[in-house]
């Protein structure tokens, strides 16, 4: 294998002949440049330089081998150019913002003063790298769909039930066939190593010990395989989140790569196609360079044309090779030709496609917006499962129903299973758990709503959760008083 100076590889830093170094190693990128996800920019600032802490949190470790031709690996650095990058690293100044998260750290409280949900997600947001922050915590435009899918939840009230047996209650229920210890699973949600370097094993590991179920995303920071490989037992079942590729033959064999690793179920996405105005993400940047500038603008000469503005961030960049055809005559046929494994639409949001995932035989739904993220002013999940109790009801009998987004509480999940939802699936509060405290944060988190399903079920006067049922439940919208004249 050939080996290069630093000195060789900076010669190659323009849209003619662009290189980078990723641990170590010499890629030849040039044919790629105007391809990737998030823009040629992204490339073109590490051309000719080592790119390995921009690229490492959040590419999966078999990126290049999958996606960058074996003639493209041109070879290694020589001893010495590793031991002067090595050198330059130890000697790098550090920012602001990683000085601002070491201290974080060190004032982080510890796990067990951690009481609910929202403990650990204020804990994680002080302690995250901005970017990594800015990415967990955005959503589409103003955030109004993010906020009104919690507060949804606080329209529907129960109607416990007394003098009921409730003695050893019992949260655990079945999704797809697997056992869960409650109802509750990891929803696919991308890049958890931009928040601890262990990233989606974190995730794998405290599902294991906490006995829940995990989906795992298409844009995970590390490989299917390696996600696999942590495990607790080869028995574990995982469930795969599908974007769907544009590329029928890529997203074919994404399909059977994760099928032929074990994977148990296939989540195909459909409410998440083009990138989204996600402010908070796209303006990190930005904030960043006045943060390390003390507050003052850096007013080099603009690459931008007027008007010309890039919004992907951080997440627009991992959908922009989606599938924008996807139809329900189409799609679904396609998915069952190339794997038996069930197959799940997430991303549901009306009552109408709920019945037409239905009728293509599908064996879940997932009622969400991966969209708060990506349409503004879209309607909460909670209020959409309402929909489908009081419109079509049949539909619970026919498929499993699944509920995601806005969910803080025990009680919200118990309020979402009292109208016929199976399971509900938490995204962000696991990234913020395991950004926090890793495993630990995991089981933590799980335990936490453990402790308060079992709390609001026998309250309610139930021992098992197919004894939640909407009779348990009531939507009341309160009317603000109006004023006297």
């Amino acid at each position: 294998m050939s080996t290069f100076t630093l000195a060789q590889v900076a010669e190659h830093n323009n849209t003619s002949s662009c290189w980078v170094i990723i641990r170590n190693k010499v890629y030849d990128v040039t044919d790629f440049i105007f391809n990737h996800p998030g823009g040629p920019q992204v490339i073109m600032d590490y051309a000719g330089k080592d790119a390995t802490t921009a690229f490492v949190p959040i590419h999966p470790s078999d990126t290049l081998d999958k996606y960058l031709p074996r003639g493209k690996h041109l070879g290694t650095l020589d001893e010495d150019s590793i031991r002067e990058l090595r050198a330059a690293s130890e000697n790098k100044g550090k920012s602001r913002d990683e000085l601002r998260v070491e201290e974080a750290v060190k004032d982080k409280p510890p796990l067990g003063r951690m009481i609910n949900v929202q403990d650990i997600e204020e804990t994680a947001k002080k302690i995250l790298p901005y970017k990594a922050m800015a990415y967990y915590a955005s959503a589409a435009d103003d955030s109004i769909s993010y906020s009104e899918n919690a507060r949804a939840f606080s329209r529907f009230f129960f109607r416990p039930r007394v003098m009921k047996a409730v003695s050893g209650v019992d949260p655990s229920t079945i999704m797809l066939g697997f056992k869960s210890s409650i109802p509750i699973y990891i929803s696919g949600s991308a890049l958890a190593r931009l928040g601890h370097p262990l990233g989606e094993a974190n995730l794998t590991r405290g599902a294991y010990k906490s006995g829940i179920l995990q989906m795992v995303s298409s844009n995970s920071s590390m490989s299917y395989t390696q996600i696999a490989g942590a495990r607790g037992s080869s028995e574990q079942p995982l469930f795969f989140q599908l974007y769907k590729h544009k590329s029928d033959d890529i997203a074919g064999r994404r399909i059977r790569e994760v099928e032929e690793l074990g994977y148990k179920a296939i989540f195909l996405t459909v409410d998440a196609l083009v990138p989204s105005n996600r402010e908070l993400d796209t303006r990190a940047p930005h904030y960043l360079e006045e943060y390390e500038n003390q507050g003052k603008i850096a007013h080099g000469k603009s690459t931008y044309k007027s008007g010309d503005v890039s919004i992907l961030g951080t997440a627009g960049g991992l959908i922009v090779n989606n599938d924008l055809d996807m139809t329900w005559e189409k799609t679904i046929p396609w998915i069952r030709s190339v794997t038996k494994l069930p197959i799940v639409v997430k991303g549901i949001q009306c009552v109408a496609d709920a019945v037409l995932a239905v009728e293509a035989g599908c064996e879940g739904i997932s009622v969400q917006s991966t969209c708060f993220s990506y349409v503004p002013s879209s309607l909460p999940p909670m209020e959409v499962l309402y929909k489908i109790r009081c419109e079509r009801p049949d539909v619970f009998a026919k498929t499993e129903v699944y509920i995601d987004g806005g969910v803080r509480r025990g009680t919200d999940v118990l309020k979402a299973l009292c109208l016929g939802a199976r399971m509900v699936g938490l995204g962000r509060a696991f990234l913020y758990a395991q950004s926090a405290y890793g495993e630990a944060g995991v089981v933590h988190l799980v335990r936490i709503l453990e402790r308060e399903i079992k709390f609001a079920m026998a309250s309610l006067g139930v021992r098992t959760v197919d004894q939640l049922v909407p009779e348990l439940v009531e939507r009341v919208d309160w009317q603000p008083l109006s004023p006297k004249l």
